[in-house]
């Protein structure tokens, strides 16, 4: 197999490759965190929505980062640190509407949950702010593309791969994203069908639902407070 994919597709080391990827995708993010509030809130099909925003901005940011987007980052250390704050802030203002979110479930927590389909619908448009987002899908998109370091780490990691001597490295880059792909996508359907089972329990008990969306809304903070320290090296 690792010999198929360096002869046919100039990948070097495909199993590392593999490996490594599976170990970054388990990493905790903004993306799959986002994705398992909405799953958890909202349901399975909007959940997959906001999956599918995950998977586009991903494919936008290795299109970029294989058309030299990070090196252009990493020139132009004024560019970088706009594209840094304006992301760090966006994820900083969904950590806040979802702590807000979280504060008027727990000021309603008394008030009786309908079950069913109306309950959720009822719990979500109560919440309010990110998880009440008609459009999830853009939402995730956002979150996805507004993350430069997450440009600079598919073209440091991808390259690493690639076959310097290879007389299509597009064709190099396009295999190795699509592994990228499908290991998010097995990935977030994991995260999606978890939230989807919380779903229940979220309906009949405000309290579990106000303390997991504040607890993402703190982590969505955290996100926003390690990107605008983060740096070119």
């Amino acid at each position: 197999m690792n010999a198929f994919m360096h002869a046919n597709l100039g990948i070097t080391d495909f199993w590392t490759f593999l490996l490594g990827t599976i170990f970054i995708v388990l990493l905790p993010g903004p993306n799959s965190m986002y994705v398992l509030s909405v799953a958890a809130q909202r349901g399975i099909r909007v959940a997959y929505r906001g999956a599918c925003g995950v998977f586009l901005g991903d494919a936008i940011l290795m299109v970029l980062s294989a058309a030299g987007v990070a090196s252009l980052l990493q020139a132009s250390p004024g560019l970088f640190h706009v594209v840094k704050y304006v992301g760090a802030g966006y994820l900083a203002w969904i950590g806040l509407q979802m702590l807000r979110g979280a504060v008027r479930a727990w000021q309603r927590r008394a008030e009786p949950v309908d079950a069913g389909a109306a309950g959720m619908a009822a719990q979500a448009a109560m919440e309010g702010g990110v998880l009440s987002s008609p459009n999830p899908f853009r939402k995730a998109l956002v979150i996805s593309l507004l993350n430069p370091k997450a440009i600079l780490f598919f073209i440091s990691f991808f390259i690493q791969f690639v076959d310097p001597h290879f007389g299509y490295p597009a064709l190099s880059f396009v295999a190795l994203g699509l592994v990228c792909q499908v290991c998010s996508f097995a990935y977030l359907t994991t995260i999606i069908l978890v939230g989807a089972r919380l779903a229940d329990a979220f309906r009949r008990r405000r309290r579990l639902s106000a303390g997991m969306t504040s607890g993402v809304g703190a982590m969505f903070l955290g996100f926003s407070a390690k990107l605008a320290t983060a740096t070119l090296n």
